[in-house]
């Protein structure tokens, strides 16, 4: 039944089947790779599993052009990123290690670090900057929120400041997610839908 859904959706808004397809890829390729070596290959796995969500929201609203393409990209990577930051104990119970094997060794961390109850100091320090790349990320991305208007408008702006809410109670908790995903406030995530609807970083 949801798929019959999805197909009248698909006529409706004459979506074609390429974003449906890079899920589909995402999905298997979680299902062969565990681990990636450089951040370039963990791009490339976004560009799967993360990009086709924004490109269809643009899609779907009708407010698809290549410059929101492009920011919608940008934005989606980060969260997609921001997710795996937050999950990283969860996700290396399930045998996934999505923090780049490149900036694990720069940063002189090992496999069985991430299994600790808490971040030792090399943790933190990769953590940091693995956030800071996606809120360089969010930044970019953040003028697709002042492209569009009404409803659309504040959607994306909600998934712009929830991925920056996330990056802040990160920050707040000096790095450390492997007790489990830190959380921001509803106070902070209202303050950062304001800010993004402001145009402020």
């Amino acid at each position: 039944p949801l798929l019959r859904t999805l197909q009248r959706t698909v006529r409706r808004h004459r979506l074609g089947p390429g974003p449906f397809l890079d899920l589909i890829a995402a999905n298997r390729q979680d299902q062969l790779v565990k681990r990636y070596e450089t951040y370039d290959d963990l791009l490339a796995y976004c560009t799967l599993s993360a990009n086709p969500v924004g490109r269809l929201v643009l899609a779907v609203t009708g407010t698809t052009t290549p410059e929101r393409v492009r920011l919608s990209d940008a934005v989606c990577t980060a969260l997609q990123i921001v997710e795996h930051l937050q999950d990283v104990a969860e996700d290396l119970a399930q045998g996934r290690v999505y923090l780049p094997a490149e900036d694990m060794k720069r940063f002189h961390v090992q496999e069985e670090d991430l299994a600790a109850a808490t971040a030792n100091a090399s943790v933190r320090a990769l953590i940091a900057f693995e956030a800071e790349r996606a809120l360089d990320l969010l930044n970019e991305g953040a003028p697709l929120v002042g492209s569009v208007h009404g409803r659309l408008k504040l959607l994306l702006a909600g998934f712009v400041a929830g991925g920056r809410a996330a990056i802040r109670a990160i920050r707040t908790a000096s790095h450390d997610v492997l007790p489990g995903p830190p959380k921001a406030s509803k106070i902070q995530l209202l303050r950062e839908v304001g800010a993004t609807l402001r145009g402020k970083e």
